[in-house]
């Protein structure tokens, strides 16, 4: 998909948007503004900062760079993806409705039913690449769609423009989780979103050292909102975190390029594997959401899942058996991990209706060479099945 809404190219941006010569030093890299507090002139005479949880020089630097990167007029990071998904989520009312994925990460199930549940939101899970399920589970109440694509850990495709259109037409919000796809494979508010949120631990960062969460909007009330709450309930990330995912997303361009080559082979190679079931990655041609995925985002990204044949006793042998693969949760970072979904990411769904198939891993596949990331798993797959008892 190619770049839209700035005259400079995505990796261009990356480097250097909110991110000019230090003016008084004539540092390249944006400083850590490690302070509090600011000197005032006089009562109310700032120099642009008063307290670091409303505003910080290195916090308004990654702010400024990554809404540059979704196209977005707006952009307010966090000290985590889920700090940054309850503050969308504060948007709503009580008795208002949400849609969600039935294959929505478990973290975002587990803030909507226990945490905004008992505030009185209310919500349904549906099959998001269908936009028929979608409309026919609409309800009167209904003020947000909250869309992962791809989802994690299904790697299902949902149709970004065509939920928009869905959404705006009966007056609700479209959220849409990019933490998978990234603002460089995939830029949800030019198809039509109207906030996108990420969990910036993950591929913007991209090394494994720092917790954080960003959103982004073109929406000036919902924008307005946003800062509020960043500001009034406090979960804001430190300067150094900021440091950290401004440092990373300086090689995202190049690193999701090799993420997406790596992820590839392993999702062919995993296909040709008599131990494996089913494997799950866009970038296959047999995969339900493979046309739709092609048409909006530059890549399929770097996450595979799949299936093995033996269920859970297979699986968690093989997630236990691996040695370039690390058996860890999150993901998107140079190094490759290994993960069980039903008892790991995704164990506060097992009792609900979206238990996740317990035969299934998920895998990030890293920056490694990756035959020695497919020699890994092919002789992972070959480890006998642990004792369930």
């Amino acid at each position: 998909m190619p770049d839209e809404g700035s005259p400079l190219g995505f990796a261009t941006l990356a480097i250097h948007a909110g991110q000019p010569v230090d003016p008084s030093t004539g540092a390249v890299v944006t400083p850590i503004y490690q302070t509090s507090t600011y000197g005032q002139s006089s009562v109310g005479e700032t120099h642009g900062y008063e307290y670091s949880r409303t505003g910080n020089p290195t916090r308004t630097a990654l702010e400024t760079c990554l809404a540059a990167l979704e196209g977005a007029a707006h952009g307010r990071a966090f000290s985590s993806g889920m700090a940054a998904e309850d503050a969308i989520l504060r948007l709503l009312n009580p008795d208002d409705h949400v849609l969600i994925g039935n294959d929505v990460y478990g973290g975002t199930y587990r803030l909507l039913s226990q945490v905004h549940g008992r505030a009185g939101v209310h919500f349904t899970s549906v099959a998001l690449d269908d936009p028929a399920e979608v409309a026919a589970a609409w309800q009167p109440t209904t003020r947000m769609v909250w869309v992962e694509t791809p989802s994690n850990p299904l790697l299902r495709i949902a149709d970004i423009a065509v939920l928009a259109e869905l959404a705006h037409a009966r007056h609700a919000m479209l959220v849409v989780d990019n933490t998978f796809a990234t603002p460089y494979l995939q830029r949800p508010l030019l198809l039509g979103a109207d906030v996108v949120v990420h969990s910036t631990t993950k591929y913007l960062g991209g090394h494994s050292d720092v917790v954080g969460g960003f959103v982004a909007t073109s929406d000036d009330e919902v924008a307005e909102r946003i800062a509020f709450l960043q500001n009034a309930v406090g979960a804001v990330p430190g300067p150094f975190d900021c440091f950290l995912v401004l440092r990373g997303v300086k090689t995202l361009a190049v690193r999701m390029d090799r993420h997406c080559d790596n992820a590839s082979r392993v999702a062919h190679a995993l296909s040709a594997n008599p131990a494996v079931d089913r494997v799950y990655y866009p970038g296959l041609s047999g995969h339900s959401g493979h046309e739709t995925a092609r048409a909006q985002m530059r890549g399929f990204g770097g996450m595979v899942s799949f299936t093995v044949r033996g269920g859970e006793a297979h699986a968690l042998a093989v997630a236990a058996s691996t040695a370039v693969f690390t058996l860890a949760e999150s993901l998107g970072a140079v190094e490759s991990l290994i993960e069980h979904p039903r008892r790991m990411t995704h164990a506060s769904l097992s009792d609900s209706s979206l238990a996740v198939d317990p035969a299934l891993l998920r895998l990030s596949v890293g920056l490694e060479d990756v035959d020695d990331l497919v020699e890994d798993l092919e002789r992972a797959l070959r480890a006998p099945p642990v004792n369930l008892d």
